[in-house]
This record gives C-alpha cells, structure tokens and sequence, in this order.
C-alpha cells in the first residue's frame, strides 16, 4: 500500500508562493509518475500537473504553467508543487496522487492515479 501526506498549504495574498510537499511512504516513489490535482467545493478534481518517474518528464494544466514547477526528490520518496504567482482562484483543496508502480508516466485523469493523500487546503486572498 502507498500512504501520501501532503503539506505545506495555508493562507497567502495574491501573488505569493506557497511550496507544498507530498511525503511518500510504504511503497518506493521512484518508480511509479506523481501528480497533484485540487478540486473546490461543489466542481470535480481539477489536474494541476505531472512529473514522469525520473522527473525528466513534467507536464502542467494550462491555468499554471508557467507559475506552478512540480519536482520530485526519490532518495527522500517526495514530491513538491512549488507555487507561485497565486491568484484567488488557485483556491483549493490539493491532492497529490499515484500511479501505480512501473506506470512511469501518467497523464491527467484522476483514474490514472489509483492512490491518494488527505489533500492540503491552499487558500489566497485577493
């Protein structure tokens, strides 16, 4: 079984950075694509970005590129959404997510991730 503990959310002003981290334990993270996703109450899981096994590969929803880097450091089975130039609407609950081991690249559909964290709130005000 693969447990996610995601961190790192809170309250900024508009135009700040946020780092969230996403602790990884009982299965290895190395071997398996990452992704963060984050939903608001009353709309489905939006995708935010991925990040390939290596980290060689990333890909990023339109409304973040450019903002949002996710990385991933395997020796420390972690993952982080570096955030920054936040806007109100990047408001939301975020998720990191988990492919299944050997699936080394994954794309933006929740169902390809099949495991899940608590999710961290991320709030910014205008």
């Amino acid at each position: 079984q693969v447990h996610l503990v995601e961190s790192g959310g809170g309250l900024v002003q508009a135009g700040g950075s946020l780092r969230l981290s996403c602790a990884v334990s009982g299965r290895t993270v190395s071997s398996r694509a990452m992704g963060w996703f984050r939903q608001v109450p009353g709309k489905e899981r939006e995708f935010v970005a991925t990040i390939s096994w290596s980290g060689g590969s990333t890909y990023y929803a339109d409304s973040v590129k450019g903002r949002f880097t996710i990385s991933r450091d395997n020796a420390k089975n972690t993952v982080y959404l570096q955030m920054s130039s936040l806007k109100p609407e990047d408001t939301a609950v975020y998720y990191c997510a988990a492919a299944l081991q050997g699936n080394l690249i994954a794309g933006t559909k929740p169902s390809e991730y099949p495991y899940w964290g608590q999710g961290t709130q991320v709030t910014v005000s205008s």
